[in-house]
């Protein structure tokens, strides 16, 4: 389904992320595997992902945190690869405490790999794209932002500015075929999830829900295949949720 295309991943080295770098390799995308450590076990995978399906993965480490970090790897990035297809703001970070108990910094730090890191990776690599007049970029929110669940305040903001964000750069972009679109992933069977998410509160979660299941991030791959190939070319400004009918 990806075939030529080449594809910018944030956050690909576990949970969801790596299940959509998985996916994206196994539908023969090129890729740009962005994550924040150097890690063995990482680097193995990609090797074999390339192996397996004959394509290009190239793995590009730096922290989303800093600022700096992201407008070096990204202006790499354009100057090596003069057409990006697809982005996948994938990337992102929880924080989990009352309101009272959430200090302003938690919030700045939150919305630094949330949102500010997406708001400058998102604007260096159009270079890539706007001359071409064609691409996808899809940013991957929460139900949370929707939600507003307990003690999730500077969270769930960070992932409502991206359904915020999605919505204006669809406007800006659509004459040059530049679509976005956000995916709103529920409870989702990830280390972050599970950590950040006391076991009654998934329970409740589980019993409310209409397919009774938390979700697979294979779930949430699938829907960023869609949006990435050209079987979504008319879906743009839209946030999905991909949340097993959470009640």
């Amino acid at each position: 389904m990806l075939k030529k295309k080449i594809a910018v991943l944030t956050g690909s080295s576990r949970g969801i992320g790596k299940e959509i770098l998985k996916l994206l390799a196994e539908n023969n995308a090129d890729i740009i595997a962005c994550s924040r450590n150097e890690d063995e076990k990482h680097i193995t995978f990609i090797e074999e992902l390339k192996k397996k399906n004959n394509v290009n993965i190239e793995p590009i480490f730096f922290d989303l945190a800093n600022l700096d970090q992201v407008k070096e790897k990204a202006l790499g990035i354009v100057k090596k690869y003069n057409k990006i297809d697809v982005l996948i703001n994938n990337a992102g970070t929880i924080h989990t405490a009352l309101f009272q108990m959430t200090t302003l910094k938690n919030f700045k730090e939150i919305y630094e790999t949330n949102f500010f890191s997406v708001v400058q990776l998102t604007q260096i690599i159009l270079k890539s794209m706007l001359p071409h007049k064609n691409g996808s970029i899809i940013n991957i929110s929460s139900t949370s932002a929707f939600d507003s669940n307990v003690g999730r305040s500077a969270y769930s903001a960070s992932k409502l500015s991206l359904v915020s964000l999605t919505k204006s750069l669809s406007s800006e972009l659509g004459r040059h075929n530049i679509r976005v679109n956000s995916i709103a992933p529920g409870l989702t069977e990830t280390d972050m999830a599970i950590q950040n998410t006391k076991k009654e509160l998934m329970n409740e979660i589980i019993e409310r829900s209409s397919l009774k299941r938390i979700g697979k991030p294979k779930d949430i791959a699938n829907s960023v295949l869609f949006l990435s190939s050209d079987l979504s070319s008319f879906i743009t400004g839209q946030t999905i949720r991909v949340d097993g009918g959470m009640q």
